[in-house]
């Protein structure tokens, strides 16, 4: 009796953590610029980003340059959604998503041996170490958005 009701208010715990106002604030604001941070380059220069996902060699080349083209766009709004709190649920599935999506095409590009840096804020070069950080960088980020999809938290959001 006495372990079910430890991890019973252990649980309680850590979900009053993960619904805290201001983490979950911390977590949009970081995820948002982030996402909208990588936007921008991709958006003025969809050639260089349509090469940065050749790279990858994980996508049939008749799509990416209509991914290079549309991918951007959907970073950027999901970064001003989750930020604002406008459209926030479809925003955090979004970013969530995409998250998973990068941890994904990098590892498996680490795993092939393709030395690259993600292109996540620049066009991609080649660079193995590069590859490694970026998924560090991406895990630490879906800790983040995990973080935002576990919360229940409606506080500063445009519309509830």
């Amino acid at each position: 009796m006495g372990k079910v009701w430890v991890e019973y208010r252990t649980e309680k715990e850590l979900q009053k953590i993960i619904d805290n106002d201001y983490l979950t604030m911390l977590s949009r604001l970081a995820v948002g610029i982030i996402f909208i941070w990588a936007s921008i380059y991709k958006i003025i220069d969809p050639c260089s980003f349509s090469k940065s996902i050749w790279y990858y060699h994980m996508v049939p080349g008749d799509i990416i340059n209509l991914m290079a083209i549309i991918l951007p766009w959907v970073e950027l709004i999901s970064g001003v959604c989750l930020i604002v709190g406008v459209l926030y649920k479809g925003a955090v599935v979004a970013v969530n998503g995409m998250t998973i999506i990068f941890i994904i095409a990098l590892s498996t590009a680490i795993f092939r041996g393709i030395d690259i840096d993600c292109g996540c804020f620049k066009a991609a070069q080649e660079s193995s170490e590069a590859a490694w950080e970026s998924l560090i960088f991406d895990f630490v980020l879906i800790a983040f958005t995990i973080q935002l999809a576990l919360s229940r938290s409606t506080k500063w959001r445009l519309k509830r």
